[in-house]
């Protein structure tokens, strides 16, 4: 499995953004170069019980996300047909406010070596950089969701550039280096 220090791959998937037919479909691209902070959280299957809470959690941060210049991406392996079936069939994904991006070909899920034995991707977080570094990674069993609100808090540990003691918040002091 890819780990912090890293470079996050690149790829191109296909991602739903919309639950309108219309302008459902949008590829979305990381090829390498400088760019905006990402979170790239991955769930195992769609139509399931934990997944959705989390990434209706997301959802709700997602402004929180974007307001420290981090892209927020959702991913699994089934196809963006599935995705936008279950966005328009569950209320709370309905109005996601991030792609959900699709690893049909499980690309990006095996060059991250985060693709389960059963061939579905575990309940996985990246934060990336700006230079497209791994700056933490975050792996739960499938059937315990992670915590939006602590991606949060280590992306802003991530971008204070400090030495963050735990449990350290967005405007508490760092740590002093003796």
């Amino acid at each position: 499995m890819l780990t912090v220090g890293d470079r996050f791959p690149h790829f191109a998937l296909q991602a739903v953004v919309s639950t309108d037919p219309e302008h459902a479909f949008e590829e979305v691209r990381h090829d390498g170069s400088p760019g905006p902070w990402r979170v790239v959280f991955f769930w195992p299957k769609d139509f399931t019980f934990v997944c959705p809470t989390e990434i209706a959690g997301f959802g709700r941060l997602a402004g929180e996300f974007a307001g420290r210049g981090a892209l927020l991406l959702g991913a699994s392996t089934d196809s963006e047909w599935v995705h936008l079936a279950w966005r328009r069939q569950h209320p709370d994904l309905r109005e996601l406010p991030f792609p959900m991006l699709s690893d049909l070909k499980r690309e990006l899920s095996t060059a991250l070596g985060i693709l389960g034995a059963d061939g579905v991707c575990l309940r996985a977080t990246f934060v990336v950089d700006p230079e497209g570094v791994i700056r933490f990674v975050s792996v739960n069993d499938s059937a315990v969701g992670r915590s939006p609100e602590e991606v949060l808090r280590v992306l802003d540990a991530l971008q204070s550039g400090g030495l963050c003691p735990v449990n350290w918040k967005r405007g508490e002091p760092h740590l002093e280096a003796a």
